[in-house]
Formats: C-alpha cells, structure tokens, sequence
C-alpha cells in the first residue's frame, strides 16, 4: 500500500434512492483554461455557474500526465502502475485495463446502478472495452481522435461505436466539429431515459484533444482562437447535462464532478490551452501535467461558492463517490481515499493526501509530501514557450531534470530549487521514493514493485 493510502469500507448513504452520479471528464484541458480559473480572453459561463454552485478545487491532481493511465485511475482510484496501464495505449497495443479490475461503473452497477459512457475510452479495445467494464451503455471513440489516417501514421480507420457496433467513421474534420454535439446529445437523452432510476454517466470528452473539433455554433465565437472556441463548447456540453437534470427533477439528486485527464499539450502552440501558474503541460510531472481543474457541484451537499485550497487527487474519486452512494468499495487494493468529508465542506476535514507520487510512463519522476514536492533526476519534455502554428507539432526538446526540491504552497511554478536549505526534508522524501519502487516499481531504477497486478490481454478478432 503506497502513502497509506487504502481506503476503509464505510456505512452506506442513508439516503432513500443514492444521487445520480455525472462525472465529466474533458482530455487535454490546462488548469488556466476556464475563466473561473483566471482565464481572461474568453468566458465559460457555465463552468462559471457550475463553480458559484458547487465547490471548486485548486489543488486537484490526477495520476498521469497522459490520457490511457489517467482513465485508468479515476475509473479505478489505483494508481496506473498498480493496475499496469502506465502509458498511452495505442490502438494496436496488445494491453488495456484488465477485466480483473472492479471499475466505478461496476462498483455502482453492482448497488443497482444504470450506467452509461459517452465519449473517449481509451482503455483497451476488442473484449477489453466499455461493457466488458461495467457500462450498459457505450457511445463514442475507443481511443484519442488523432490516431486516425489524417495524422500521417499508419492508425487504423477511426469508428464511433453504439455499444459493440460501428455506427459512423471519423475520416475528416468535419466529423470531428460535431463530436462535442454529438456525445451531448447521447447523455442528454441517456439522462431523460433514466430519470426515475440511479444513474452513473461517464463522460469523457474528447475534446478538446487535437485535431480540435467545433460546431458552426461556436466557430469563430470567442474571438480568440480555435482553441478558445473549442472550450467555449465544451462549457455549452456541460449547460446541456445540467439543463437536462433541471428539466427532468434531477438537479438536487445529482452530484456532478468535472475535470480533465492531463494538462495541455503545449507543442501544439495556438491549439494547446493554458497551465496557468504552473510549469511545463501534458507529459510531463511537473505541476502543468498534473494539476486539473476541478468543480464539484450537489446542491445541499456540497457548499455553492467555495475555493478550496486543500490537496485532492483523481485516485479519490472512487471512494468518495462509493461512499455517497452506498457501494461497496473494490476487493483489491487500491490507492485513493474517501474525500468526503474534504468534498463536503466539512470545517474539520484535511487534505486528502500527505504523500502523492508522480509516474510517467513507468518512471517514478517525482513524488509530494505535504506542500513539499521533490523532483527525482530523469529527462522531460521541455515544452513550454512555444509559438502559435495553426495547431502543427512544434517539437519538444528533451531536458534533464536534475534533484529539486519545491515547496509548492509559495513556489507552485517550480521555480526555486531549495533542496539545499532543507536536506531533511530531501531525505524523507528519497525514503517515501524508496517505499514506493517497492511497491509500484520504476522503470528508471529497473525495479519491479510488489504491488503491480497484471494488465488485461486484447484478443484479436473479439470485437
């Protein structure tokens, strides 16, 4: 177990019907990219609303810096190494999520649940994809939007799926610019389906991954860019879901979770979205790939108009939202914590992690104690500053990364390096990486961990 961090099973929610559960989660989206967040050139009011009416979180981190192993996590609340999904899965990757897993739509199918999941799945594909998973439904992509032909690689042809069955292919831009509707208008009506029973919808987004894909509606809107257009719908998704639980009752019997699986991907200059404070963006373990907006909106349950500050990561996510439901947590190990009483707004309550660990792909990079984070040596991806090229690759450079250590609560750009001034501090949290190559492995020490579970096999042809 890495940083204590098992959770306790704990008394079901002594509600009469549990809360409809909404979790969206938007791909490739910077902690700077929504104007409740400081975003000054384009608005989102929607997110905006969400925030005034729920609680939002500044200090949010998810466990990857990259799509698959991100999904991985707040579909598991494992970390991507236990459940070996530590990298980005290729559409012809023999490995995904291992059906061994007990995943949050499982967990909640099992409590009498209806489960649906529109969007990008990313997990594996053949017999490893979404209704082998625990969803009754699947609509949407199994793998990131630009492993298409156009891309210049050899992908295989793009299908939108229903359930098992190929629907549509996506061949051009233009099948993208109506992705965003498209996956609305499915979780619209899965939610008018469901109204009178427990519902879990998943909704992954795949914008606003490149190639970056918008509506007429919303094409040329912000009077930014394509990028800032792309967001602006994104945020018009998310007044859909909540006007569609307003119109059908729903709106105090359901808590709705938004954030993103990685920071942006900064290579793609004017197409990429913003970090904020924070250094560097996707693929890479400082702050910028790691930090995530996140709102969390239950009217009566969770405070309207709070910022908080407190540390919560997306490996919670699961026991917090089994907790609120009443299901009952998965059998094997796993890494998050019931963040309830932090979510909720309780006076009394902590952060829910003093120890977090940051892995990419299979390299212990990084690890947090408290607001002390250590950066271990390895080489990154330098891609911050790079220009506007009408959504073209710029490159990365790759950088060493020498020992640093920062302290985050007045430092959250890692800018000041003070491994010097506090060499304790240094040594707690070598021993902390120690404890964790024993158990999640790294790849950069060739150390196996203890704890790491087998992957799931593709099998040809199961589809």
């Amino acid at each position: 177990m890495v940083g204590g961090a098992m959770a306790s099973k704990l008394a079901p929610a002594t509600q009469k019907r549990p809360p409809n559960i909404v979790l969206i989660f938007i791909d490739d989206m910077g902690w700077g990219d929504l104007s409740c967040y400081g975003q000054t050139q384009y608005q989102t009011p929607i997110l905006d609303r969400m925030a005034a009416e729920g609680t939002r979180f500044t200090d949010f981190l998810v466990a990857s810096p990259g799509c698959s192993p991100s999904r991985a996590a707040i579909l598991t609340g494992c970390y991507p190494q236990r459940v070996s999904v530590p990298e980005v899965l290729n559409p012809d990757s023999p490995t995904g999520l291992s059906l061994d897993e007990q995943t949050l739509a499982e967990l909640l199918k099992a409590r009498g649940y209806a489960t649906g999941m529109i969007g990008k799945w990313h997990l594996g594909v053949n017999n490893l994809m979404p209704r082998a998973q625990g969803f009754d439904e699947y609509f949407g992509l199994p793998y990131s939007n630009d492993m298409w032909p156009p891309n210049g690689k050899r992908w295989p042809t793009l299908h939108l799926f229903q359930n098992e069955k190929v629907v549509d292919t996506i061949s051009t831009l233009a099948d993208q610019d109506r992705l965003t509707r498209r996956y609305t208008e499915k979780a619209v009506d899965f939610i008018h389906r469901h109204k009178n029973h427990p519902f879990f919808l998943y909704l992954p987004h795949s914008m606003v991954h490149v190639p970056l894909g918008v509506s007429s509606s919303f094409r040329g809107k912000s009077r930014v860019n394509l990028y800032a257009d792309t967001v602006m719908e994104v945020d018009w998704a998310v007044g859909e879901v909540l006007r569609a639980l307003k119109r059908n009752g729903l709106d105090d019997d359901t808590l709705v979770w938004f954030t993103a699986d990685n920071g942006p991907w900064l290579p793609y200059g004017d197409h990429a979205g913003s970090a904020g404070p924070f250094r560097e963006g996707k693929g890479t373990t400082f702050e910028g790939g790691f930090r995530e907006p996140c709102i969390v909106r239950w009217p009566g349950h969770v405070p309207a108009g709070r910022v908080e500050d407190k540390f919560l990561t997306a490996l919670d996510v699961v026991p917090t939202l089994c907790h609120v439901t009443g299901a009952t947590l998965p059998a094997k190990q796993i890494d998050g914590v019931n963040a309830w009483d932090l979510v909720s707004g309780k006076p009394e309550a902590t952060a829910a992690h003093d120890v977090f660990y940051y892995y990419y792909p299979g390299e212990l990079r990084a690890l947090r104690w408290q607001n002390w984070k250590l950066q271990l040596p390895h080489t990154d991806r330098h891609q911050a500053g790079l220009p506007g090229r009408g959504g073209k690759w710029a490159g990365e450079v790759n950088i060493p990364v020498p020992m640093a250590l920062y302290n985050l609560a007045n430092d959250p750009g890692e800018k000041m390096d003070v491994s010097a001034r506090y060499p304790a501090i240094v040594a707690k949290l070598q021993k902390l990486a120690d404890e964790a190559r024993a158990d999640l492995g790294d790849s950069i020490k060739k150390i196996k961990g203890h704890g790491v579970r087998a992957p799931g096999r593709v099998e040809k042809g199961s589809r």
